[in-house]
């Protein structure tokens, strides 16, 4: 099969490598219909090289078919469309219960002090082969992949696989109160989602943001937009009453 495949520090390809097969009674394989490039991804291409190996699939994204199941697995059948999470869980430890599966006790990166494994994400989190490829081994399959529907196009769907529940959570996490204003930093993809997930919730959203389309993105949902600069903390509080936003979501980025 054909996969993205990280050769060095900057430089990724498009490289024939092995076809993916069932290891495991709960592993499926699934065709990739589609799957998109996160900007976690630019970690890969530039800081985190030290922990990647030339040949690395990359991706981590991606949905597609079920083409092949493993013998203990029930949830899915060949044919299903799934979307896959980002993250490998196996749905029956604590953490999992805990509905905390990226800190999952059973895929847990202990030897690097890091949580579950992720696809395609260097050896820092399992160095797992990832779905910027025509197939890919999905492991706890029947706990990881959910089925979507065949109506819709790929499109309406893809996003569930990791940035939709991205800014979902952080929003969630921020614990804005009833009625309350969250100010959102950076209305990159992450930044958009948040800001649109906190309107739909009931709340003031107010997004920094310095590029002026992401901007004016942003007010087409209902967002209030502010321009970053270095009195951005005395605008938000003329803003708010003289008290500040009740939540923040910082949506920037590590490189940043």
């Amino acid at each position: 099969m054909r996969a993205l495949t990280w050769q060095g520090k900057r430089s990724v390809s498009v490289e024939e490598v092995p076809d993916p097969i069932i290891q495991e009674p709960t592993d499926a394989i699934i065709k990739i219909t589609s799957t998109a490039i996160c900007g976690s991804d630019l970690h890969l291409y530039e800081v985190l090289g030290p922990y990647m190996s030339k040949g690395d699939i990359l991706g981590h994204e991606p949905m597609g078919i079920v083409q092949e199941v493993g013998s203990a697995v029930t949830n899915l059948r060949v044919g299903d469309r799934v979307v896959i999470p980002f993250n490998i869980a196996c749905g029956t430890c604590l953490m999992c219960s805990l509905n905390l599966q990226s800190q999952c006790e059973t895929t847990q990166v202990r030897e690097k002090g890091l949580g579950a494994r992720i696809f395609g994400y260097s050896e820092l989190y399992g160095s797992v082969p990832g779905g910027q490829a025509e197939y890919l081994r999905v492991p706890f399959a029947d706990y990881g992949p959910f089925k979507v529907g065949q109506d819709l196009p790929d499109v309406r769907y893809l996003y569930l696989s990791d940035i939709v529940p991205t800014a979902w959570q952080g929003v969630q996490y921020a614990d804005v109160p009833d009625g309350g204003t969250l100010a959102v930093f950076g209305l990159g993809p992450v930044g958009q989602f948040a800001a649109r997930a906190g309107v739909h919730l009931g709340y003031r959203v107010i997004g920094i943001e310095p590029v002026p389309e992401r901007r004016a993105m942003a007010e087409r949902h209902g967002v209030e937009t502010l321009d970053y600069s270095d009195t951005i903390g005395d605008e938000l509080r003329e803003m708010t009453e003289g008290r500040g936003p009740n939540s923040v979501v910082e949506a920037v980025g590590m490189e940043a």
